[in-house]
């Protein structure tokens, strides 16, 4: 049987820090023909160390958020499989090999990571929780990990979902479309970690944003039943 051809998205806004270990990371998993890193508008030296760590790199002129940023990379990918993961994993983006095993398999049609327990607290579980009652409302599915964009996925499932959705909801609104389209859903355990938002200013209207996101994306859907 031929191997099927997998390709990486990752979306990335100053990512400086982490991209280099993380392309790099990639690199390392022989599964993989392609990384693509959507460089969304940033403003510091995310482009050039993605390129420098091997991948190919699309600037976007403005900043189009992570579901733009993914729909610009999809023009430039051609694999069967297609793994999304975020710039910010550095080292254990190595982890990615465990999500490919269920779909080059055939035993799942996407799959999706499941991070160990967070090493400092965050917020109060809001977002978590609503997306997880979301997520149950529409498909019956109780998941562990509704908000995580780490995910593998066959490509007729992209072709299905017609693209990504804008925002932060783009992992909820995911999750309940390919789950009533009657693709298999499997979530993974990883050993993955990324940077974390802690219980100051910023990490509260990081997830006051995700809150509303989250919120129209379930509202959208309530509408069309």
């Amino acid at each position: 049987m031929t191997p099927k051809k997998v390709s990486v998205l990752i979306p990335a806004h100053n990512e400086e820090k982490y991209i280099f270990e993380t392309v790099d990371a990639v690199s390392k998993i022989t599964e993989i023909s392609e990384i693509v890193v959507i460089d969304d508008a940033s403003v510091d030296n995310t482009a050039q160390l993605a390129v420098d760590a091997g991948a190919l790199v699309v600037s976007l002129p403005r900043n189009l958020g992570k579901g733009g940023a993914l729909n610009k990379g999809l023009e430039h990918v051609s694999g069967e499989i297609i793994a999304l993961i975020d710039g910010d994993l550095g080292p254990t983006a190595i982890e990615l090999k465990k999500l490919l095993a269920p779909v080059l398999a055939d035993r799942a049609d996407m799959t999706v990571a499941k991070f160990p327990k967070a090493r400092k607290k965050g917020g109060f579980g809001l977002v978590k929780g609503l997306a997880r009652k979301g997520i149950k409302l529409f498909t019956g599915l109780e998941v562990a990990a509704p908000l995580s964009g780490q995910r593998v996925m066959k490509r007729q499932v992209i072709d299905a979902l017609g693209g990504f959705e804008s925002g932060y909801g783009v992992e909820v609104g995911m999750t309940i479309d390919v789950a009533r389209m009657g693709f298999r859903i499997q979530e993974v355990e990883v050993n993955m970690s990324h940077a974390e938002t802690g219980r100051d200013l910023r990490g509260f209207l990081h997830r006051g944003k995700q809150f509303i996101h989250v919120a129209r994306v379930l509202a959208r859907r309530l509408a069309v039943r």
